[in-house]
């Protein structure tokens, strides 16, 4: 700034007026920046507060679909429920994923197998919201369900062939007879 009095006096006058209007407009960057430093860390907070919420709406939903599975699952669940986790803003950890071992092979039996087969199935859509693993897990029970079924049914026929070979052989009882006993076996 230039001064163009020839007083020292009102040029000293001048430059403490300068000095004011600095240190106001400095005083004043300093309150703006304050200002949005306070605003950034109030955002922050926002949205870390925000992202926590969800977070503890993820857990809670995850924990409670994986509960479901071990709660349907009886006797086919093989361990307790396994998470994966990531860190809150906050530091803390939350579930964000989960699973639920499951023994998924066949039983000794046709009969024990669909019996399994319907375990399966039913720990697999226990949960409100099941995922596209658990109508995965699903629909291979109810595939392992219907080999069991056929399995049966290829038993049933051979004991009813078996029956009829025996029948020819001498016995009396009728062929009607013989699939009222096979409709009898098949019914569960």
């Amino acid at each position: 700034m230039q001064i163009n009095s020839t007083s020292p006096f009102s040029s000293d006058l001048l430059r403490i007026n300068d000095d004011k209007v600095d240190m106001t407009k400095k005083d004043g960057l300093k309150d703006e920046e304050e200002n949005s430093a306070q605003n950034n860390k109030k955002d922050k907070e926002v949205t870390d507060s925000s992202q926590i919420s969800k977070l503890q709406v993820t857990d809670a939903k995850v924990r409670a679909h994986e509960a479901a599975h071990l709660a349907a699952g009886g006797g086919v669940v093989t361990g307790g429920a396994n998470f994966s986790y990531t860190r809150g803003p906050d530091g803390k950890m939350y579930a964000v994923g989960g699973e639920v071992p499951i023994d998924s092979g066949e039983a000794s039996t046709p009969e024990a197998t669909i019996q399994k087969a319907r375990q399966i199935a039913a720990a697999a859509m226990a949960p409100a919201d099941p995922s596209p693993q658990d109508f995965r897990v699903a629909t291979s029970a109810i595939m392992m369900e219907q080999r069991a079924r056929t399995e049966l049914v290829r038993e049933q026929m051979e004991r009813i062939n078996g029956e009829k070979s025996y029948s020819e052989q001498g016995d009396t009882t009728s062929d009607e007879e013989s699939l009222e006993v096979s409709d009898e076996i098949s019914i569960k």
